[in-house]
């Protein structure tokens, strides 16, 4: 027994050193990744390019269920984005409040017919409505289906080659869309672009524009804010050197829509439906020899709200990873298949085993630790060195997450923000880790009885967002 505690307790410490040096070599590989981009961004040529005829026309696809706090502000801004050539199709999914209300009221919308063919299936559509006041606006309404059957909607009712998956809780920063088809102007065969997505809680936000990004003063969104930085800028980044990412974020994520037919559009029975799309995407592409890039732009940015309760929170957590373990075993046939290339032989084998069956191995190395100090078995400097691997490390990429945002994009220009940065980074290791750790673990019992379900995300909404972060600056 004494010589299977002790075996156990290296093999998890083992794991977590393989695990966070793993993390390490995404931050490592992001740095040329982000010189790259950048310099791209800032060549005069290129700009020029960008602000010419030469732009691929695009569809932006906004779902929306009870979203009634932001929807005209994220409309507003969507419409006003830096384009040349797009349109906006919003989908009202069969919302209880008065989002369709509040849209038909703020750009005067009129029924029209519907004209286009219906491809991908989805729950019955209601009506479609045109704007008087905005020509690029058309709105569907649809009976509930969940956020994939309204994309879904949403695409067939799309005109254009690129679509866009926007929630509409997101904020679009002006250039973004300019900054996003940079890839598609280069000559390379493109399938899909992810965008960064960052925190909106707390910043002042008008007339649909993030105007004064801050870092917010509560716990929970602030320590989120910490959480994105390290998934986009360095976990997502790395991605791009180690043949592509298996997530491009729902809220922020350009596809050729030509593929998204060929793939059946998003899977309605998935709870993390961009997740699924991008690894059929990588399935279905890498089956038909189709070369092919998904690659990840850190400067176009989005702006989302997030949970500010523990208990929302814990449901989003939970349904993400409960989405993962299934993907994972939906998927598990690319798992170190060679004729799925890096994808089957890296990425796959991370997110199975890095990532879905991570809150197991810790919470099984907390109790194999403990047993084994109150047995004898483990000394507490080994004890020590599994916290400082398991947790130290850890805190460590949080850190340099935020010293790389702050080299490189620098979004929050205030030395109270990155302060409030580095100790949100510093306390995630106590307390807040170890609650997601057991957020995800609920997912394991529920991922067969919960499979398809949501949950609710109660929204304050961008203006009082604002106007509290305003009222803290004065205060």
């Amino acid at each position: 027994m004494s010589e299977l505690i002790r075996v156990t307790d290296v093999v998890i410490l083992a794991y977590f050193l393989a695990l966070n040096t793993f993390y390490a070599l995404l931050l490592v590989l992001s740095i040329p990744e982000i010189w790259e981009q950048t310099r791209l961004a800032e060549d005069e040529d290129f700009q020029r390019l960008m602000q010419s005829d030469a732009l691929p026309p695009i569809t932006i696809l906004v779902p929306a269920h009870n979203e009634s706090a932001t929807i005209e502000a994220s409309v507003t801004a969507i419409l006003t984005l830096e384009y040349r050539n797009f349109e906006v199709v919003v989908v009202n999914d069969g919302s209880k409040d008065d989002t369709l209300e509040r849209l038909r009221h703020a750009f005067e919308l009129y029924e029209v017919p519907r004209t286009y063919p219906e491809t991908l299936s989805t729950c019955p559509v209601l009506a479609v409505y045109r704007s008087r006041t905005r020509t690029r606006l058309l709105v569907i309404d649809k009976e509930n289906g969940g956020k994939a059957d309204s994309l879904n909607a949403a695409i067939n009712a799309s005109r254009f080659p690129l679509v866009i998956a926007v929630d509409a809780d997101t904020l679009i920063e002006p250039d973004a869309l300019l900054r996003l088809t940079r890839p598609f102007l280069l000559g390379r065969q493109i399938a899909a672009v992810g965008g960064t997505v960052r925190v909106a809680n707390g910043c002042t936000v008008k007339d649909g524009r993030v105007n004064d990004a801050r870092v917010p003063r509560r716990f929970l969104p602030g320590i989120q804010v910490v959480e994105y930085l390290r998934a986009f800028l360095f976990g997502r980044l790395g991605w791009n050197r180690l043949g592509g990412s298996l997530v491009i974020s729902g809220a922020f994520g350009l596809f050729r829509k030509e593929y998204l037919h060929a793939i059946g559009g998003y899977q309605t029975r998935s709870v993390v439906e961009d997740m699924d799309l991008v690894i059929r995407l990588h399935r279905h592409l890498r089956q038909h020899k189709i070369r092919y890039e998904i690659p990840f732009i850190p400067d176009p940015v989005a702006w989302t709200e997030v949970p500010e309760s523990g208990r929302i929170l814990a449901r989003q957590r939970e349904r993400w990873h409960r989405g993962l373990i299934a993907a994972m075993w939906q998927y598990k046939g690319m798992l170190f298949n060679p004729r799925y290339g890096r994808v089957g032989l890296i990425a796959m084998p991370f997110f199975t085993f890095g990532e879905m069956i991570a809150p197991l191995i810790e919470v099984m190395g907390y109790i194999v630790t403990a047993l084994g100090l109150a047995l004898g078995v483990v000394n507490t400097s080994f004890a020590l060195l599994f916290l400082l691997v398991a947790w130290g490390y850890g805190m460590l990429l949080s850190l340099w997450a935020v010293v790389l945002e702050e080299v490189s994009f620098r979004r929050y220009g205030r030395l109270g923000d990155l302060i409030r940065l580095l100790c949100y980074g510093t306390l995630e290791t106590f307390g807040y880790r170890q609650r997601t750790v057991w957020w995800r673990l609920k997912a394991f019992f529920t991922v067969f009885t919960l499979r398809q379900r949501w949950g609710e995300m109660t929204r304050k909404g961008f203006e009082d967002a604002g106007k509290q972060a305003a009222g803290s600056t004065s205060s």
